[in-house]
């Protein structure tokens, strides 16, 4: 497999062809399919990409499409930004999330997480003004900033057609 490239808000991106997982992982994202693998041992999904699974140690595994949406376990608030290029977009939000499917297996405390920035429907970072309303708890959705051909970053934006928990956010100015 060839190796991806692209670029977001002015930064190269790239993902080695020596790095099956993770390509295979960002094609489908680039198809707007949210795919992980499945376990051929224990059948559990995992999550990031890898050549073993986490719970069993089996090698082979699936591709299998899942459903991109979970709630906010974690999130961190970028006031001030390293790289130049998200100076513009103070502050933002990086959220970390539980994913729906598989939540509580193998252990109740467990989970599949997936981290992305949150942004708007349309992909772009999401305003001051919704990121103020986003913290731990809230329901979200994945959408696809698009960086390359066939090459897609997963994000999160805030699921206007779930119900809303009060989420719990850290004291803010």
């Amino acid at each position: 497999m060839a190796a991806l490239n692209g670029e977001y808000l002015g930064i190269q991106l790239s993902v080695s062809d020596i790095d099956i997982e993770n390509l295979e992982f960002f094609r489908r994202c680039g198809a707007h399919e949210f795919s992980l693998q499945r376990c051929k041992g224990c059948g559990l999904l995992r999550y990031p990409p890898t050549t073993g699974c986490p719970w069993c140690a089996e090698a082979e595994s699936e591709w299998t499409p899942v459903e991109g949406r979970g709630a906010v376990h974690s999130y961190g608030e970028v006031h001030h930004a390293i790289q130049p290029q998200f100076r513009g977009h103070l502050p933002y939000q990086v959220l970390l999330v539980d994913l729906d499917v598989q939540r509580g297996i193998p252990s109740e405390h467990e989970a599949l997480r997936i981290v992305g920035n949150l942004v708007t429907p349309g992909g772009e970072l999401a305003p001051p003004e919704v990121v103020k309303t986003c913290g731990i708890g809230t329901r979200v959705r994945m959408v696809y900033r698009d960086v390359g051909e066939g090459f897609a970053l997963p994000q999160w934006t805030i699921d206007e057609g779930a119900s809303q928990p009060t989420p719990w956010r850290y004291a803010q100015e």
